[in-house]
């Protein structure tokens, strides 16, 4: 039966990724020793600024002392704030007392980030980030969605993506966008790198993901590659998931058969056909929304019930081109995690985050309170289908973004 209301920790982290936290010294400070966040902290008109510069680079990630992690989102409006230092430890807090003050921490920036590889290339270029104790390997981040032509004036990129356009990471890694095939010395510095992490740092979970292809054959052949590569230096056997796009069954079965994965994650992102296509123009035009479904049913038939999963863009649909309300955007996705979980295949929602100038606070509101009221709902249905998420794939200590399995470890722990 669904719980009446989110789990406290639950709760606490929901708060976290929607109303941020707010810029201090000690958050600046923690800095010098922390994972870096990918976008730097941007101080609003009329905010403390003790930079000067109008933007400081804050940590990527912290962790409460009860379980709660979550991604650090900069808002100079937040209650939030972070005091302590690392001697003395820090501190989150709530200006209103909305939540007790507890101890938190950083993921500590490690050594291997400062490291070179034997041919004196950066480590931290080489494409390993981590999410606490997981490593994300992407060394072709590029997505030929983005290059492909226009149909009716339209990009082929999915809407809510700028992650896959091809920059100077395309370019440091050495991915050229036609050739399937990486270089020998893009899996070389990626190996170094990882064997030097994976010495280092705890890691429960290895997830491989990248551009999308425009064929999804050369797409399986990359991934297939990838992942013998990363199997060499994988030396523990840490369960690693393949996160390319949907791939045909041939290339399902030599993933499964010469034992390179342990799970699987084809993103389908939205619930219906209607809005894949819409939403997805690239994987509508050269997968199929069909074809996306029958693969991950393929790969159930494969890695078995538990091991199949699916991002999903949660909240993309309430924004005003798609015409849906609140309660039809709900209605609509959860029975999309019906029917998928039916079938043994197992949604993720990823909150979606609105692009620029649709951020209004109402609009934010609407969104939370769709995210809250999905991932209740969603917690029946995995009960209902008994569809645990494997510890191997994903833990409550590495989604940052993510629900599911802080819900689960509050109420099923």
């Amino acid at each position: 039966m669904q719980p009446p209301a989110l789990p406290e920790t639950a709760k606490r982290k929901l708060d976290l990724i929607f109303e941020g936290i707010r810029y201090t010294d000690a958050l600046g400070r923690a800095t010098e020793h922390s994972f870096p966040g990918f976008y730097p902290y941007r101080f609003k008109p009329g905010e403390h600024d003790p930079t000067g510069r109008g933007k400081a680079m804050v940590p990527y990630s912290l962790a409460t002392s009860d379980g709660v992690f979550a991604r650090i989102k900069g808002n100079g409006d937040s209650a939030w704030s972070v005091t302590g230092s690392f001697e003395s430890g820090y501190r989150l807090a709530h200006d209103r007392g909305t939540h007790p003050e507890t101890s938190v921490e950083f993921m500590n920036l490690p050594k291997w980030m400062h490291g070179k590889t034997s041919d004196g290339f950066p480590m931290a270029q080489a494409g390993i980030t981590l999410h606490h104790d997981m490593a994300v390997i992407n060394v072709a981040p590029a997505c030929q969605y983005f290059l492909a032509d226009k149909q009716d004036g339209q990009s082929m990129r999915c809407l809510f993506c700028g992650y896959g356009a091809p920059d100077a990471r395309t370019e440091q890694l050495g991915q050229v966008m036609d050739r399937t095939s990486l270089s020998p010395l893009t899996y070389t510095r990626l190996k170094e790198t990882l064997d030097a992490a994976l010495r280092e740092s705890e890691i429960r979970h290895i997830y491989l993901v990248g551009g999308s292809m425009t064929d999804w054959r050369e797409e399986g052949e990359r991934f297939i590659e990838l992942a013998r590569e990363v199997q060499t230096v994988n030396r523990h056997r840490i369960p690693v998931t393949c996160g390319s796009g949907a791939l045909p069954e041939e290339c399902l079965r030599r993933l499964h058969d010469e034992n390179l994965v342990d799970a699987v994650c084809f993103n389908l992102e939205v619930w219906s056909e209607r809005l894949f296509s819409q939403v997805c123009p690239g994987k509508h035009r050269f997968v199929g929304y069909q074809r996306w479904i029958g693969a991950l049913e393929s790969a159930v038939s494969f890695w078995g019930k538990g091991r199949v999963y699916t991002a999903m863009v949660a909240g993309i649909e309430l924004e005003p081109e798609y015409g849906l309300t609140e309660k039809e955007a709900i209605e609509l996705a959860l029975e999309g995690a019906e029917t998928l979980g039916a079938k043994g295949i197992i949604p993720i929602y990823s909150l979606y985050w609105p692009i620029a100038g649709r951020d209004h606070p109402k609009h934010l509101e609407k969104l939370r309170s769709y995210f809250e009221r999905v991932n209740l709902g969603y917690f029946d249905i995995r009960r209902k289908y008994e569809l645990n998420i494997w510890d191997g794939f994903m833990c409550h200590r590495c989604g940052y973004m993510q629900m599911e399995c802080d819900i689960d470890h509050a109420l099923c722990a």
